[in-house]
C-alpha cells in the first residue's frame, strides 16, 4: 500500500462550475493498486498555487505518490508542468515519454501534452492530462510501472530485480 495525493487542476473546476471526472478516474484505476487516497484538491491554473500544494504534499505530508490532472496543454493558463518544474529535484522523464508514446498510437493530438514527471524527497510527482479519457490511457500505460518505482524511493529495493524484503 502507498499514500496518493490527487491534484486537480482547473479554473472552472475550483470554482465549482466542473465536476472532476478526472480525479473520478485516478481514484478507480489506483485504487486496483491499493493507493490510499491521503490528499485530494482542486485548484485553478495558477502556477504558485500548484507549486505550494505540490510542496506542502511532498515535504509535509511525504506523499508517496503525487498525480495532478489538468492544464498540460497549450493555452496560456496551462502552467502545471513550470509549476511541477519550479519544485521537482530530480525529473522522470520515462513516465511521460511512454504516456505520449501511447497516446499517439490513438490520436495525434497527444504530442500537445506537454506533462513532466519526476521526484521531490520521497515523492514521486506525475502529471496527467484533464480529459477522463486520456487520464485513464495515460495511465494504463504507467500503472505497472509505479508500486516498482515507490518501492525504489522508498529504499526498498537494492538492486534490479532484488528487495530488501527478500
Amino acid at each position: 500500500m502507498f499514500s496518493l495525493g490527487i491534484l486537480t487542476i482547473s479554473d472552472k473546476g475550483s470554482r465549482g462550475e466542473r465536476e472532476d471526472k478526472s480525479g473520478e478516474v485516478i481514484r478507480e484505476l489506483l485504487g486496483a493498486l491499493d493507493a490510499n487516497v491521503v490528499k485530494y484538491d482542486v485548484v485553478p491554473d495558477e502556477g504558485e498555487l500548484i507549486s505550494a500544494r505540490l510542496v506542502e504534499w511532498a515535504d509535509k505530508e511525504g506523499i508517496d505518490l503525487i498525480l495532478t490532472t489538468g492544464g498540460t496543454g497549450l493555452s496560456s493558463r496551462d502552467v502545471t508542468p513550470e509549476a511541477t518544474l519550479a519544485v521537482l529535484e530530480r525529473m522522470a522523464p520515462g513516465f511521460a515519454e511512454a504516456m505520449r508514446a501511447e497516446s499517439l498510437k490513438k490520436t495525434t493530438m497527444a504530442m500537445l501534452s506537454r506533462a513532466v514527471a519526476g521526484i521531490r524527497g520521497g515523492s514521486l510527482i506525475i502529471n496527467l492530462p484533464g480529459s477522463p479519457r486520456a487520464v485513464r490511457e495515460c495511465l494504463e500505460v504507467i500503472l505497472p510501472v509505479i508500486p516498482h518505482a515507490i518501492e525504489v524511493l522508498r529504499g526498498e529495493v537494492v538492486e534490479c530485480g532484488e528487495s530488501e524484503k527478500g
